[in-house]
């Protein structure tokens, strides 16, 4: 590798001792151009059987413009907006596009179902909030536009991305669906005994499940909860859809509760299900869950009952461990009568005793119980995904300007025995935002059968083009290789319209096709009549619509 590291080449690459050693023996230098995956991984069920590398791109510099920008040889085509119609019975698609997952329909590479989460509303949606109270309308439409959307797309014979409104599939889920909740807190007191919930809302990124179902996440839905004047302990969960078929519509409790980022699922060497998840706040936890069960292919979706039954556990870094976040293991802790609430968390220890009276309480108030089991509070923990190649699991820890980790790093586990179901581990910085490397406050996280990591940010829109912020203008997508001679160096794919995000990068099979959603742009806008943004600058139109596109122009080496 070259030693003269410029300014878009990480700070700490492939570590040293243990971790190297770790990912020499999986075989990572010879990864480039293939795509022999160590193990399976629930997020990548469809791009890495192909053995085909995604191609390469002159990169682009960072921009101010308000456009979507793509290397030479690249075009998108928007698949649907904010408020366009989705299916013969008029629903519409929702705003804070996010998310997406990608279900070939009979195997097809450019005809399937596209799974896309809604994150929250703005003024484009709601117009303005009066006073910061909602009136009961933009209630509502709060409720309505935040949760899912199920759309079916193809390519046509010119190579355009469309979406097919006479689908079967097409529906919205929102924060009026019903779902059922599974797991220990199922009909207990903290959920005022509820079996089901009204809705999902605040449906940040997600996952895929080995049996081709969507997790999607509740991140931050406390104003929507409260607007809504909905029971909060309902919301902040996993849930669970099955793209085909509408029926099936899940919240599994067994996963936590949180301010969920996305899931990344994968399978210990024993078959036990494994998922990792992350808690996007300031000073908040990584988490995993195993399975008592282990997977059995032939039961197809019966497998998601293994997401009812098992143990959460949250990582501490300090020691390389795992803690089990139980019941039994908090009530150990909380009969010593030297206890003493740690930071962030709140209570006497008495009052603490009372909150916490089974793993229903444990599970329905985590992010506390796991504080005070000795998970370790990190930097915005966001996506985690598991590579495909090496076990190996990338974390974005996108920033948390209160610790002076103003552009966020990306942390790689190594999990003993490169078993994802081991309760010990190393780690290392694999990446550092800032100046030296390109980009700042990483968010969502993809692989591409290359072994390119792919990374899109999230510098908040009030901060862009400002102070330490302006060399990177506007959100973009940057890859990464973790192999070859590249190896390292971060390259900038896309630049974002004004003001917005770029989320949810997610490959068709073949991996001709990628997936990604352009979120908020136009988010500082506070006069109707002046947007800060017109992407995608339909004609005619007077605002700036958030949705999802498609990306075009990859070719193989």
């Amino acid at each position: 590798m070259n030693k003269n590291m410029d300014r878009r080449t990480f700070l700490s690459y492939l570590g040293t001792g243990a971790a190297a050693l770790a990912a020499a023996s999986a075989g990572l230098g010879t990864l480039e151009g293939k795509a022999s995956a160590m193990s399976p991984t629930a997020d990548h069920l469809f791009g890495y059987r192909t053995n085909k590398v995604s191609g390469y791109f002159d990169p682009i510099e960072p921009s101010k413009a308000d456009e979507l920008l793509l290397p030479k040889g690249f075009k998108y085509d928007v698949v649907a907006a904010f408020d366009d119609v989705i299916n013969e019975a008029g629903e519409k698609f929702g705003q804070g596009s996010d998310y997406n997952a990608f279900f070939p329909i009979d195997g097809s590479n450019v005809h399937g179902l596209l799974v896309n989460n809604h994150e929250y509303t703005n003024i484009f949606g709601l117009g303005p909030i009066v006073d910061g109270k909602m009136t009961q309308e933009q209630t509502e439409k709060s409720l309505y536009y935040q949760g899912m959307s199920v759309i079916e797309v193809f390519r046509d014979e010119s190579g355009t991305w469309k979406m097919d409104t006479s689908s079967k599939y097409a529906r919205r889920i929102n924060g009026f669906t019903k779902f059922e909740f599974t797991g220990p807190a199922n009909g207990a007191a903290a959920l005022n005994n509820a079996s089901t919930a009204q809705g999902t809302f605040a449906n940040c990124s997600g996952g895929v499940t080995f049996w081709n179902t969507v997790l999607s996440c509740e991140e931050n839905f406390s104003e929507t909860a409260d607007a809504s004047k909905l029971p909060p302990t309902h919301y902040g969960w996993v849930v669970e859809i099955d793209p085909f078929d509408g029926s099936f519509l899940k919240k599994h409790t067994a996963l936590g509760r949180f301010n969920h980022e996305n899931t990344a699922m994968g399978l210990a060497k024993d078959g036990r299900v494994v998922v990792y998840m992350g808690d996007d706040k300031k000073d908040a936890c990584v988490y995993k869950y195993i399975s008592n069960g282990k997977y059995v292919p032939e039961q197809g979706r019966s497998n998601s009952a293994l997401l009812t039954d098992g143990t959460l556990y949250v990582a501490n870094l300090k020691n390389g461990k795992w803690i089990p976040v139980t019941y039994e293991a908090l009530a150990k802790v909380l009969s010593n009568e030297k206890f003493k609430a740690p930071a962030g968390v709140k209570g006497s220890r008495e009052e603490l005793m009372k909150q916490y009276q089974s793993q229903a309480d444990v599970v329905t108030y985590c992010h506390e119980a796991a504080i005070m089991l000795g998970g370790m509070p990190t930097d915005r923990p966001e996506d985690i995904e598991i590579s495909p190649f090496d076990n190996t699991v990338f974390i974005s820890h996108t920033n948390n300007d209160a610790h002076g980790n103003i552009h966020g790093h990306i942390t790689r586990i190594f999990e003993l025995d490169n078993d994802l179901g081991s309760l010990e581990f190393d780690f290392e910085i694999f990446a550092a935002g800032g100046r030296q490397s390109g980009f700042s406050s990483p968010d969502n996280l993809a692989f591409d059968s290359s072994g390119n990591l792919w990374v899109v940010t999230d510098i908040s829109s009030s901060s862009h083009n400002q102070g330490v912020y302006k060399s990177f203008m506007n959100n973009g997508l940057f890859v990464i290789p973790t192999a070859g001679p590249s190896k390292g160096i971060a390259m900038q794919f896309a630049s974002g319209p004004k003001d917005c995000e770029l989320t949810g990068p997610f490959f068709a099979p073949d991996e001709n096709t990628l997936f990604l959603s352009v979120q908020h742009p136009g988010e500082n806008t506070t006069d109707l009549s002046k947007p800060t943004s017109l992407w995608p600058h339909r004609a005619g139109d007077a605002k700036a619509r958030c949705g999802v596109v498609a990306i075009s122009g990859f070719r193989f080496n």
